[in-house]
C-alpha cells in the first residue's frame, strides 16, 4: 500500500470566530491510501487544543506505514486527527474493493437525511442577534460562548430568533460558579444544552453542583476509554471522529455511551463534506446532530455533501465510502 499526505484549505464564507481565536480558511489533511487499485481517502483537521499541528499530525501519519488493515490500526496510533484520517480512508478503500457501501460493511441500515445545528460566530451582541435573525429559520442554532460579555449575546441571539432551539458550547471558558449563576438564564432562554462549561480535567465539581439543563461533555470526552471519568458530571457526549481517531471507534463510543444512558451529540471540527461523510453514519439516530461545516464554508470537495430542509443527507459513493 502507498499512503500519501495533502495539505488543503477551503476559505470560510466568512470569518469564524470561537473564544480560542478566529479564522479564515479550514486548513486540513487529506489522506490517500492505494494499493494499485482503488483510491480509498480521508480528511482530519488537527487541533491546537489537543498538541496538534498540521506538520505533527503528518509526522504521525508518515510513521504510521501503510497500515493493512483497520483494527491494527487501533494499536498502531493513539485516538487523534491522525488515526481519523487513516482509519476513515481504510474504510473508503474496503468499501471500493467490495463494491458496497461502508455502512453495509458495517452492519448498520442505509443512513437518511439529519436535521443538524447551524453554529454562529462569536461576535458582538448586535451582529449576534442580526445573524440569528437571519438564520431563524434553521431548526436548531448553536452558540458559541465562553467569555465575559456571554449574557448580552445569549441575549441577543435569543431576541433575533425568539422561536429556534438553542444550544450553547462554553469551550471550557467557565468556571464552577459562572456557570451556576448563568445556569437559571440558560434554561430562561430555553438553552436546550450547554456543552463543556469547565475545563477539561478541571470538571469535578459538575458531578457536586445542580445541573438543571444537560451538560455534555466534548473537550472531556475522546474515546470510550474517557467514559469512565464523566460519570455523575455529564448527561451526554460529544464524538467527533477527529477525537476518537475515527469511524471505528467513533461507532463504538457511540454505543457503550448509549448504553451507559449518556445522551449522543455528534460533532465535527471545521472541514469539507468529506471530513463530515463519515459522521453521518455515526450521527444516525443522535440526540443532537452538529454537522454543519460544510455550511460556513465558501468552497468544497466535489461532490460535496447535500443540505436542504431534511437536513444533511449521507455522502454520495463519489465523495465517500
Amino acid at each position: 500500500m502507498q499512503i500519501s499526505v495533502t495539505r488543503d484549505s477551503f476559505r470560510l464564507a466568512e470569518v469564524f470566530t470561537i473564544s480560542r481565536g478566529s479564522r479564515t480558511h479550514a486548513n486540513v489533511l487529506t489522506v490517500r491510501i492505494e494499493d494499485g487499485g482503488p483510491c480509498g481517502w480521508g480528511e482530519c483537521v488537527p487541533y491546537p487544543r489537543y498538541g496538534e499541528s498540521l506538520d505533527s499530525v503528518t509526522g504521525q501519519i508518515e510513521s504510521a506505514g501503510a497500515p493493512v488493515e483497520r483494527h491494527g490500526l487501533q494499536q498502531a496510533l493513539p485516538p487523534g486527527a491522525a488515526r481519523n484520517a487513516l482509519d476513515c480512508a481504510l474504510w473508503d478503500l474496503e468499501a471500493k474493493r467490495a463494491g458496497k457501501r461502508v455502512w453495509e460493511l458495517a452492519g448498520l441500515a442505509a443512513p437518511g437525511p439529519l436535521v443538524t445545528t447551524y453554529t454562529l460566530s462569536l461576535d458582538t451582541p448586535e451582529k449576534m442577534r442580526a445573524a440569528a435573525a437571519r438564520h431563524a429559520h434553521r431548526p436548531i442554532l448553536k452558540i458559541k460562548l465562553g467569555t465575559p460579555e456571554d449574557m448580552p449575546r445569549l441575549e441577543a441571539v435569543r431576541a433575533g430568533a425568539p422561536n429556534v432551539r438553542i444550544i450553547v458550547d462554553a469551550n471550557e471558558g467557565w468556571t464552577a460558579e459562572i456557570y451556576e449563576d448563568l445556569a437559571p438564564h440558560l434554561v430562561r432562554l430555553g438553552v436546550g444544552l450547554v456543552e463543556q462549561p469547565l475545563p477539561a480535567g478541571a470538571d469535578e465539581m459538575l458531578g457536586e453542583i445542580a445541573r438543571p439543563l444537560p451538560v455534555c461533555a466534548d473537550e472531556s470526552c475522546h474515546d470510550r476509554h474517557s467514559l469512565a471519568d464523566l460519570a455523575g458530571k455529564y448527561d451526554a457526549v460529544n464524538i467527533k471522529l477527529d477525537k476518537t481517531g475515527g469511524l471505528t471507534e467513533a461507532l463504538a463510543l457511540r454505543d457503550l455511551a448509549r448504553a451507559q444512558g449518556y445522551g449522543v451529540m455528534v460533532g465535527c471540527m471545521v472541514g469539507s463534506s468529506l471530513a463530515m461523510a463519515p459522521a453521518v453514519l455515526v450521527a444516525q439516530g443522535a440526540d443532537i446532530v452538529d454537522l454543519d461545516a460544510p455550511l460556513l464554508l465558501a468552497e468544497d470537495r466535489p461532490h460535496p455533501l447535500r443540505y436542504d430542509a431534511e437536513g444533511v443527507h449521507p455522502p454520495d459513493r463519489e465523495l465517500w465510502g
